[in-house]
């Protein structure tokens, strides 16, 4: 489907404009009219059912019109924006304010329009980086979405800054859990935690207490499940700690926001999205902080621990949302058209400055003089041309003195065919 705003002075004038764009299936998905005067009416159509565009070729038979001049590209910057955000599976309502947002800005490239839009609509908290004291962080989330490898990145970029870094994990029901951030915590010289209830977790806190950045690693919940929402919540309460929602990109929008309230309940403020690097469509990332009113904060990439984090700011979210190489339609310049050889023309007929024959005859003479083939079979010499001399004969065929091993098939196959590709040993008709 296709989205696409028009402002107008009055309402006939935009349905006008509606049906010239996009044809009468077109649908009518919002109206609102414009503080300065006027009115904005945005319209979706299916892909199948625009309008097929004018062809601008000249007609069967014609020649000597020179092509036409390639026409310098106007970007409507709420098109793109519309374009990006449909491509991305928006909801209508979300997308609806964001087009609204990205229009009112006075740019011309849609990007800073989107990350405008996205920077009056979300809020964006990079979480910390353990250069200044901060309350435990606990990664919660539904079952893989990431969490072990979210901590020991974080727990990476802080070593890396020279900060004191704690690592606990509650994860020990899960077969092999333990093991993974382990191995991740020895090579960075850490000591990991382990603990299995909420007075262990207390514990634990005590003694980070002095601990620039602790990370808490929590057992993957179901957000639909009142038990497991219930441990999680009492697991929580142990200490003062930020729970911080881990959810990886590309899931259903609508069914994303509902994990995303559930988890809510317990404290949720800020959204880490994983999976960006296998993920194409981000509508549900938008749906669930729009839903859930959730800030962003970081992303992971990648599934190297090494290459760590990226802070999510508008401006890093529009370019994931629209490519450089589509930030304005491409102008492509009509190539020459091929006209295609009839019976009437001949190898040396007389070809003009602009590449076609000086006589282009519309149908086949009456009486077109025949011609005589100039070699191969048929051919018979005029008579001032000079006789050839005959070849002589062939010498008699000398006795071998040894048999020559011979090639194999494919190698004989190989040459036959590199023979009969190159343009000297073609045999003339």
């Amino acid at each position: 489907m296709r989205l696409k705003s028009f402002h107008a002075k009055t309402m006939s004038d935009a349905m006008r404009m509606v049906r010239q764009s996009l044809g009468d299936d077109a649908i009518i998905v919002a109206t609102r009219e414009e503080e300065g005067g006027g009115v904005r009416v945005t319209a979706a159509v299916e892909e199948d059912d625009l309008p097929p565009a004018q062809s601008s070729g000249t007609a069967r038979g014609g020649r000597g019109k020179a092509p036409p001049k390639p026409v310098e590209p106007e970007i409507d910057v709420g098109e793109v924006v519309a374009d990006a955000l449909q491509r991305h599976g928006v909801p209508a309502a979300l997308a609806e304010q964001l087009i609204d947002a990205a229009s009112g800005l006075d740019t011309e490239d849609p990007r800073l329009a989107l990350g405008s839009a996205l920077d009056s609509f979300f809020t964006f908290n990079p979480l910390p980086d353990g250069r200044a004291p901060v309350k435990p962080l606990a990664l919660v989330g539904p079952p893989g979405s990431g969490k072990t490898l979210v901590a020991a990145k974080l727990a990476a970029r802080a070593v890396f800054r020279k900060c004191s870094v704690g690592v606990i994990t509650t994860d020990t029901v899960r077969a092999g859990g333990v093991d993974q951030l382990a191995a991740f915590t020895r090579l960075m010289k850490l000591k990991l935690a382990t603990v299995e209830d909420p007075d262990a977790l207390a514990g634990a806190f005590e003694v980070h207490r002095r601990t620039d950045l602790v990370l808490v690693d929590t057992a993957g919940r179901n957000p639909f499940d009142a038990d497991d929402m219930q441990d999680l919540r009492a697991m929580l309460s142990a200490g003062d700690v930020e729970p911080v929602l881990v959810l990886p990109a590309g899931l259903d929008a609508m069914e994303a926001a509902d994990m995303a309230l559930a988890f809510k309940a317990v404290g949720v403020r800020r959204m880490l999205v994983t999976r960006l690097d296998i993920a194409r469509r981000l509508g549900s990332v938008l749906a669930i902080a729009a839903r859930a009113r959730l800030s962003f904060c970081d992303a992971s990439i990648s599934s190297k621990v090494a290459e760590g984090l990226t802070a999510l700011n508008p401006l890093a979210l529009a370019r994931m949302m629209i490519p450089a190489e589509e930030k304005a339609p491409a102008v492509k310049e009509p190539a020459p058209r091929r006209a295609a050889r009839t019976p009437a023309w001949d190898e040396d007929d007389d070809i003009g400055e602009d590449g076609q024959p000086d006589h282009e005859p519309d149908h086949e003479p009456a009486h077109r003089p025949e011609r005589k083939p100039k070699f191969g079979r048929g051919y018979e010499p005029e008579d001032d041309e000079p006789e050839l001399e005959p070849a002589p004969p062939p010498p008699p065929p000398r006795r071998a003195a040894a048999a020559k091993p011979s090639k194999p098939a494919t190698q004989k196959s190989a040459t036959k065919a590199k023979a009969a590709s190159s343009p000297s040993s073609r045999t003339l008709p």
